[in-house]
């Protein structure tokens, strides 16, 4: 009698000649939509840095960033250079790691909690964040020291004890209950949003300031935020990719992870620090921006598969595709010449989106 696990045909179930070829069509796609990406966000980098009031041509563009890179270029006058490399380029450029930022982390709590709802945003993470910088600006505590700024750190705070807080209120009989992750985070959120709220009132000097944290903007960064971004972003990005095959594991239940050798605890410990730290220096530099983690990974996984590995490199590039372009018409969307906050663009964006998602997994009898 014949295996039935065993097939000589060429569609049986063992067919290792089929998993190969869907494997190399994977990567080849992979590979074909990470180029693709990249080109993308080279060519949005230079068109939202012409974008402006002041007309500027590509070439113009392009001198001055070769010109500050060391290689010789045509002379460009000291105003273009001052708009191009001091004020449009170095907000382009944040804009991008404050995307690729908030795409990751969104990847990694939706995997790590197993919820397809959860984002910074949504689980009060960034609400944290924003609470523990308006603490510091209330104390007097902004500016900076060394050439290092302690916003980021009051931002990592808030956002590690806003997670802890969330995760506690979720957690019954020993685990967390992934029904209630949302409705923590948005009990959450609100309460940490009303003592901000009390922040402001109690010290209106301060509001501007606050306000600016509230509502996300990159109006008047420049490069030295993006130096204050950067090892977060580093950190957070490198803790996210070695970690990336427990990830997919941890899909499989909590059970099934000891089984296969996961230390479910220490590795959750991990991932969640990296994706504070990814969110603690986005909302440090922009205040807070929402839904960018809700949306983008869904976005990616439906091209990308479920693989953590390709979906956190491909979500941290549409993640500062998207938020590039946000930014772009946030500055020039009100005849004004006014800029609307970033967060607004993004909320409008991600709103429907989340409605959108709610709907759908109910109608599939998924809640």
């Amino acid at each position: 009698m014949k295996n039935p696990l065993i097939s000589t045909g060429a569609t049986g179930p063992l067919d290792l000649a089929s998993v190969r070829d869907q494997r190399r069509a994977g990567t080849r796609a992979y590979a074909v939509a990470l180029l693709a990406l990249s080109l993308g966000l080279l060519v949005s980098v230079v068109l939202a840095t012409g974008i402006g009031r002041l007309d500027l041509s590509w070439g113009t563009i392009a001198w001055v960033i070769l010109g500050k890179l060391g290689f010789s270029v045509p002379a460009v006058d000291r105003t273009t250079e001052v708009v191009v490399w001091g004020i449009r380029l170095s907000r382009v450029v944040l804009s991008g790691l404050v995307g690729a930022s908030l795409a990751t982390a969104g990847v990694i709590f939706q995997g790590l909690l197993l919820n397809p709802l959860a984002d910074p945003f949504t689980l009060g993470v960034s609400t944290g964040g924003a609470f523990g910088v308006a603490l510091l600006v209330i104390l007097g505590v902004g500016g900076s020291f060394l050439g290092l700024s302690p916003l980021p750190l009051g931002a990592l705070a808030g956002a590690l004890a806003a997670m802890v807080v969330v995760l506690t209120l979720s957690r019954e009989s020993g685990r967390i209950r992934k029904e209630s992750l949302i409705l923590a985070g948005i009990v959450v959120s609100t309460f940490l949003s009303a003592l901000i709220s009390l922040i402001k009132s109690l010290d209106e000097e301060s509001l501007s300031a606050i306000v600016f944290w509230i509502m996300g903007s990159f109006s008047g960064r420049g490069w030295i935020h993006v130096g204050f971004l950067l090892p977060y972003a580093a950190l957070g990005l490198a803790l996210a990719l070695s970690y990336h095959r427990e990830l997919d594991i941890l899909a499989l239940g909590e059970e099934q992870s000891h089984h296969l050798g996961v230390t479910v605890s220490k590795v959750r410990l991990k991932l969640l620090l990296g994706a504070s730290l990814l969110t603690a220096g986005a909302v440090s530099v922009s205040g807070v921006i929402g839904f960018v983690g809700l949306v983008v990974p869904h976005l990616v996984r439906v091209l990308a598969g479920p693989s953590h590995g390709r979906l956190l490199v491909l979500s941290a590039f549409t993640g500062a595709l998207i938020l590039i372009w946000a930014d772009v018409v946030s500055r020039v969307l009100l005849a004004s010449g006014q800029e609307l906050p970033v967060g607004v663009v993004t909320a409008l964006i991600g709103g429907p989106f989340f409605f959108y998602l709610l709907k759908s997994r109910r109608t599939r009898g998924m809640w």
